[in-house]
């Protein structure tokens, strides 16, 4: 009776954390503060891996472990984005590259010689520190709204989940498609917001929105056709943006980042109460989320370009 009650009282304590402490966007250093406390205290990687996205569950989805659907997804994305016979010693740049899981698949497994760049100085140590000698990913802090690249740098410019982060999106997609050679491939894979030029959000929505943006310090969701515009008014596109919708593809991760919670109990050992607790935290934010994704809310989009 006592786990019992112990249990509802670490909820209820989770829950109104939720409520009162929102990590609402205020600048970049909000966004790298989120993520250097994450990758510090390591609760994250202990139950995500070395990938801090989605995975990719096929369509129509599949059971799959769900840290292998994290590396599947990289897989899914190089194949989507026709990069798979680009020749070894392509110069890729990860906008967003977290610890650098993805990064180090592009580099081992297709000779890529990618850089990775965050806004959070932990992640690049974190990332450093997991990358194996003769891997060619090497990791740097720098920010995606002022790249410190020149033009015309990188033959692929690559970005999973980092543009809710971006306060001005068609900044973002500028600096996105500026450190790209001519000829050179963009590919991005994003969460997205529906397109509310066409369907207004209603009250609840409003209020989904809302906190889905202040609990993890996003400023806005562009959505899908909202964003290829973006990218096209650029004048930087050679051709028309090329999309797609994989939030069926995607749309199991959302639970089963709750599920990695009870299936790997020994977390509690870990990280004693104050790391279950920043764990129940973010329950409420994965169920709005899986409800979003699931009601047409919010969608992944997938986003292709070609350097003019």
């Amino acid at each position: 009776m006592f786990i019992l009650w112990l249990l509802v009282a670490l909820v209820v304590v989770a829950g109104a954390l939720y409520v009162l402490t929102p990590r609402r966007y205020e600048s970049g250093d909000s966004v790298a503060k989120a993520y250097d406390d994450w990758t510090r205290d390591g609760i994250l990687e202990f139950y995500w891996g070395e990938h801090i996205h989605l995975g990719h569950y096929g369509n129509p989805p599949r059971a799959k472990d769900f840290r292998q659907a994290k590396a599947d997804f990289v897989h899914e994305m190089v194949r989507w984005g026709g990069l798979e016979n680009l020749p070894k010693g392509t110069k890729v740049l990860d906008v967003g590259c977290g610890i650098g899981g993805s990064a180090r698949i592009l580099a081992r497994d297709y000779g890529f010689d990618v850089t990775g760049i965050t806004i959070s100085p932990q992640q690049v140590k974190r990332a450093q520190e997991l990358t194996p000698p003769g891997v060619t990913a090497h990791f740097q802090v720098d920010d995606a709204m002022n790249l410190s690249f020149p033009d015309g740098s990188f033959d692929v410019v690559w970005c999973i989940e980092a543009g809710p982060h971006m306060p001005d999106k068609a900044l973002f997609a500028k600096q996105l498609l500026r450190v790209l050679k001519p000829g050179g491939k963009l590919v991005v894979a994003d969460w997205n917001q529906r397109d509310d030029r066409q369907k207004p959000l209603n009250g609840w929505e409003r209020l989904i929105m809302r906190q889905l943006l202040d609990q993890w310090a996003h400023p806005a969701f562009a959505s899908i056709e909202g964003f290829a515009e973006l990218l096209e008014a650029t004048g930087l596109t050679d051709g028309p943006v090329i999309t797609g919708d994989w939030t069926q593809e995607t749309l199991p991760a959302w639970l089963d980042s709750i599920w990695q919670g009870i299936t790997r109990p020994e977390g509690i050992i870990k990280f004693g109460i104050p790391g279950l607790m920043k764990s129940l935290r973010e329950v409420p934010t994965f169920i709005l989320m899986r409800i979003a994704f699931g009601s047409g809310l919010c969608r992944f989009g997938m986003f292709q370009a070609v350097r003019r």
